[in-house]
């Protein structure tokens, strides 16, 4: 009898690997909402740097990413 020991086993399935990339992604949205804002001419303040895309809605996007991510990485592998 040949025993099949040669088969790499994942610590995660792959629902929680797909789980993760979402979560990547949407942290990575969030930083992509967090950019901008800045003045070409260092002398000059530009206000556009408080609006609510940039103080709200960028960082609860990030806190969201994040949670996707802990979650992939909580979630049981072998409950379907």
């Amino acid at each position: 009898m040949k025993n099949d020991n040669n088969k790499p086993e994942f610590l995660f399935s792959t629902l929680n690997y797909k789980i993760l990339l979402i979560g990547l992604g949407v942290i990575a949205l969030g930083f992509i909402l967090m950019s901008g804002g800045g003045s070409q001419d260092p002398n000059v303040f530009n206000e556009e740097i408080f609006n609510f895309r940039r103080i709200r809605l960028a960082p609860t996007v990030v806190l969201i990413g994040f949670g996707i991510t802990i979650y992939s990485i909580l979630k049981n592998p072998n409950k379907k």
